[in-house]
Formats: structure tokens, C-alpha cells, sequence
């Protein structure tokens, strides 16, 4: 792999950073936290018009056909300025599970288009986790009956890609299928919960003799439900990162001009450390992220493996930092008013979703005992 980025790539993390400080500041941030849907029709399709939203989809699917450490670049970005809606549920969480299926030609290249959104739909029983015997919603031939919960942004999604269970079998992961489910067809209700990060939206989603498409061969989805969603873990890595080191960066500019007992904060010895605590949360945070994007890009055999590895770091990582940084910030920090907590919501938002660090962990005691 390579230890940097090349040309293009910097060239894509500055388009988009000057991108999302122009379109994105803090105050659109909150307006979508206030608005019912989190949802900007025209800023998300400004960023399709970028050609954003098929970065990571194939070229004969629509997209641009670039990788997913290019996708993690970007989503590094988004990181940093909190962006609302449903971009990631879209691109970074079923698009990677769609192109694992090898079908869904169709939905993709709407993806890609900025024409459809879409969201995935796997846990029950609202731990997060992606575990096979956890699948438990029933699909009788392609009409599908039950729960799924913490259905990221479903509430504003197209097509619902559903993972139910169509045989049973001693081995969990045998008999599960993959099916994309129209979002406002007869027989699926969404419901909006109420969240610590009011701009990323999660919901129950009820399928009541709903129907769907298979994607993929029947009672053989796991494989790629699996394999798409260790990217996707990765890819939400990425937005921990640009978090942190946005909070990094705020902190230490505060410290720089907050004065207390005539000199800066900065130059005391305590909040030095903190400073150079995060920093080094941040640099690990990146160097685990950039290794999973890499194995993600690659289908390296390490996948697994290093999406968890950064998963289990930079969700801890991101919350370590957004809380120090409101530290650095003293009394200021918690207030409604400065946007720390604006970061520390969405630290603690992704430290749980798509399993928490402990679950990760463990997943990576079992893969490297294996």
C-alpha cells in the first residue's frame, strides 16, 4: 500500500473541504437539525453534480469507478464539517453491499446519479451488530414480515436493502438473502427514533407482507452482506477521523488565543497534554482508517481484520478527542451556542453504530487467534 496520498486525492480532499466550508457550515448543520427530515434536496444534489455519489460504484454501473480510499478521502472531509442527510446510509453503507451482490445495476447507477437514495436494513435486535444468527425477519418467496432497527436515514430512502432469512439451516449464515425493497411501497412503515445526533437520523422500519427483489441467488447473501458491510465499517472510520482532527484543530486554535493569567492557555502544561493526546488519537485513527480503505479498495484478505481494527480504535478515538476537546474549551464548550457538542454527539452516534469498539475487539482477538 502506499503511505500517502497521490495527486488526485489531495487534490479531491482540498475541492471538498473548500467544497463543505462554503455549503456546508455549522449553521446549515443545525438547520437540518431542526428540519423533520435532515434532508437537503439541493445540497445533496450539488454533490451528485460533483459526481460524489458514485465515487466507489463501478463505471459500467454508473459511477466513477474509483476506489474506496478515494470514497474514504472524501468521507474524512464530510467528517470534518458534520455533513447531514443521507449520504453515507446511501454511498458508504448500502452502495458497498449492493456492488458486493453484483446486481442492482439499476439501483446503483440511480445512486450514482443522485436519483435514489437508499439505506440498509439488518439489525433487530438493537445492539448494532451485523451477526448472522441475529437475522431473524422472515421472507416467504419475495414478501418479506418484521423489524429491522436503527435503519440509518430510511426515512428519506428510495430502496431498502433487506437482509432476511429465507431457510433455515444449522449454519446461521446459510439461507439469508439480500432483497431490495421499494422505500414507499404497500406493506413499509417507517418510524423516525429520536437520536443523540439530530442530523443523522435513524428509524424502525416494519415490512408487513411487504415485497421485494432478490439481489444476488437466493438463501446466499451473506457473503456479500458480510464483505460490503466491513467496508462500510472502514468508510465510517473515515468520518471519525475528519471529526477529530476538525475537533483537534478547534482546540488548538482556542488554546492559542484564550488568555487566562496574561498568556494563552495553550502554554500550560495540562492543556499541552490534552493537545497532544488527541493528536496522537487522531494519527492512529488515521493510519488504521487509511489501512482498512486500502484493504477495502484491494479485497485484500485482511479485511475483515483491519475494518474492525479501525472501527474498535477510531470510535473510541473520536469520542477520547470530542470530549477533551470540549475540555480545552472550559466553560464555553458545553454550551448550546459553540458547535463542541455538535461533534461529541455525532463521536458517540458512530462509536455505536455498526457495533460498538468492544464488539470489534472481540471480533479481532477471534480473527487473529483464528
Amino acid at each position: 500500500m502506499d503511505f500517502g496520498l497521490n495527486e488526485d486525492q489531495e487534490t479531491l480532499a482540498k475541492y471538498a473541504r473548500d467544497f463543505l466550508t462554503n455549503e456546508c457550515p455549522t449553521t446549515f448543520v443545525r438547520k437540518m437539525m431542526d428540519d423533520d427530515t435532515a434532508y437537503d434536496a439541493g445540497f445533496y444534489k450539488h454533490m451528485a453534480e460533483l459526481g460524489w455519489m458514485g465515487i466507489a460504484i463501478p463505471e459500467d454501473c454508473g459511477g466513477q469507478g474509483m476506489s474506496y480510499v478515494d470514497l474514504a478521502v472524501l468521507l474524512e472531509e464530510m467528517g470534518r464539517s458534520l455533513v447531514p442527510g443521507p449520504f453515507f446510509a446511501t454511498v458508504g453503507l448500502a452502495a458497498p453491499v449492493l456492488v458486493e451482490t453484483g446486481a442492482a445495476r439499476d439501483i446503483l447507477a440511480g445512486i450514482a446519479s443522485g436519483e435514489r437514495r437508499a439505506s440498509l436494513a439488518v439489525s433487530e435486535d438493537g445492539s448494532g451488530r451485523i451477526d448472522a444468527s441475529l437475522i431473524a425477519l422472515k421472507a416467504d418467496g419475495n414478501t418479506l414480515n418484521g423489524t429491522k432497527r436503527f435503519v440509518l436515514d430510511a426515512h428519506v430512502a428510495d430502496t431498502i436493502v433487506v437482509a432476511a432469512r429465507t431457510a433455515e439451516s444449522d449454519d446461521p449464515t446459510e439461507g439469508i438473502t439480500l432483497f431490495a425493497v421499494d422505500a414507499r411501497s404497500p406493506g413499509v412503515t417507517v418510524k423516525q427514533l429520536r437520536a443523540m445526533d439530530a442530523t443523522r437520523r435513524l428509524c424502525d422500519v416494519t415490512f408487513s407482507g411487504a415485497s421485494g427483489d432478490v439481489l444476488g441467488e437466493t438463501g446466499r447473501g451473506w457473503r456479500a452482506l458480510e464483505r460490503g458491510v466491513q467496508k462500510a465499517t472502514g468508510l465510517l472510520s473515515a468520518e471519525c477521523v475528519g471529526g477529530a482532527a476538525q475537533v483537534l484543530d478547534m482546540s488548538v486554535a482556542y488554546a492559542k488565543e484564550r488568555i487566562q493569567f496574561g498568556r494563552p492557555i495553550g502554554s500550560f502544561q495540562a492543556v499541552k497534554h490534552k493537545c497532544a493526546d488527541m493528536l496522537v488519537d487522531v494519527e492512529m485513527s488515521r493510519s488504521a482508517m487509511y489501512f482498512a480503505a486500502w484493504t477495502a479498495s484491494t479485497d485484500d484478505a485482511e479485511l475483515a481484520l483491519a475494518s474492525s481494527i479501525a472501527k474498535a480504535y477510531c470510535g473510541d478515538a473520536y469520542t477520547r478527542v470530542a470530549s477533551n476537546g470540549i475540555h480545552v474549551h472550559g466553560g464555553i464548550g458545553f454550551t448550546w451556542e459553540h458547535d463542541m457538542h455538535l461533534y461529541f454527539k455525532r463521536a458517540k452516534t458512530n462509536e455505536v453504530f455498526l457495533a460498538d469498539p468492544t464488539h470489534h475487539r472481540d471480533l479481532v482477538a477471534r480473527l487473529v487467534a483464528a
